[in-house]
């Protein structure tokens, strides 16, 4: 007899074609992360790279990196003076070498007038050099003291150290000589270039823009002619705002220092006020000339009212009037313009600390309009 029992259907074997879609639409996006993770370390690798390939060749090309930013700020404030010229209906070119030509009498009459300042100070500090010496007199007492105090603590190695038979190191006049020469005609070669490059900066400065934005695609033309356009700008400000500042600090200095009746209080004013101009620094720079001017002169409360008033003054511009004239262009937080003052000031030395800060600048700049670098250039601001 047949059975009317029903059977079930069996359970298919192995993955449902909507499971197989699934794991291999996950499958899919594990790949495509890790591929992702791969192109962003790569990339990181890479900018690290750059970054120190590019420290490298200012490193080793300081001095014609160093003569071609000096010549692009130059260049940048001679341009009102070659517009102010382009009215008369000059040729650029003319306005140019006029503007350059005019910058060459204000450097030398400059350096003529610090000169023969310096000369006369120096001659006028045999004057002083009792009081001087009387000053430090007390000081040399007080080293000797603890001279003697330690040899008496540590009789063992001042013993050792009087057995010690002393080496004289000798080197060739010759050599020094040379590498001095060296050194000095590479400086002189790259001072001889400024001039002529602020010149061609400034005869053909439409043309290098345009010719600098044609570099990049299509597409990409509008944001390096707007990148361009604010570094411009924060360059002029930059320039015009230090001057300023240094102009009203130099002009407070002199008025304290004439005040306190130091030797040349105007020539010293106007070091002080702007050597004060570099950031953290300034304070000790912008203090050493008038301080050393004092010595023998002044007595502790003058002392104290020179540090005093450049530590004010340097206060006051960096917090108060740097924010308002530059602050609108130039953008950066602490850390960042510590580490560039470090960075650059290795690389390039003392005129590294003195263009640290508008580079650091430029490149924020940058970052701000390149997609990919606009997290660095968030970083770098305040």
């Amino acid at each position: 007899m047949a059975s009317n029992r029903i059977i079930p259907p069996s359970e298919p074997r192995g993955p449902q074609p909507a499971d197989r879609a699934t794991a291999q639409k996950d499958l899919q996006q594990r790949q495509e992360h890790k591929l992702r993770s791969s192109l962003r370390a790569g990339a990181g690798a890479e900018v690290i790279l750059a970054v120190i390939a590019v420290l490298a060749a200012c490193y080793f090309a300081k001095i014609v990196m160093i003569t071609l930013l000096v010549s692009v700020l130059i260049a940048f404030t001679l341009e009102p003076v070659v517009t102010f010229l382009g009215r008369w209906r000059l040729p650029r070119s003319a306005a140019a070498i006029l503007a350059v030509l005019l910058l060459c009498g204000v450097v030398w009459a400059g350096s003529y007038f610090f000169y023969n300042r310096a000369i006369s100070f120096v001659h006028q500090l045999p004057k002083y050099s009792q009081k001087i010496r009387g000053k430090l007199s007390h000081i040399t007492m007080q080293t000797r003291e603890i001279k003697n105090t330690t040899q008496k603590i540590l009789p063992g190695e001042a013993a050792q150290n009087n057995k010690a038979v002393p080496v004289k190191v000798e080197s060739s006049g010759s050599d020094f000589f040379t590498k001095g020469l060296g050194t000095i005609t590479e400086v002189l070669a790259a001072i001889a270039f400024v001039p002529f490059l602020v010149y061609f900066m400034l005869s053909w400065q439409e043309h290098a823009r345009t010719k600098t934005v044609q570099l990049f695609q299509a597409e990409n033309r509008t944001t390096a002619y707007v990148t361009l356009g604010q570094i411009s700008l924060m360059i002029r400000s930059f320039i015009a705002g230090n001057f300023i500042i240094g102009l009203f600090m130099s002009a407070v200095s002199m008025a304290v220092f004439g005040f306190l009746g130091l030797p040349y209080f105007y020539f010293l004013g106007i070091i002080s006020g702007f050597l004060s101009l570099m950031p953290y620094l300034g304070v000790v720079l912008g203090a050493i000339p008038p301080l050393a001017a004092g010595i023998g002169i002044l007595k502790g409360t003058g002392m104290i009212i020179i540090v005093l008033t450049v530590l004010g003054l340097h206060l006051f511009s960096m917090n108060v009037l740097y924010p308002k004239v530059i602050g609108k262009r130039l953008q950066l937080n602490p850390l960042v313009v510590t580490i560039s003052l470090l960075v650059w000031g290795w690389i390039w030395g003392a005129l590294g600390l003195i263009l640290a800060v508008p580079v650091m600048g430029v490149i924020k700049i940058i970052c701000d309009h390149v997609t990919s670098l606009r997290q660095f250039g968030e970083w770098m601001g305040e």
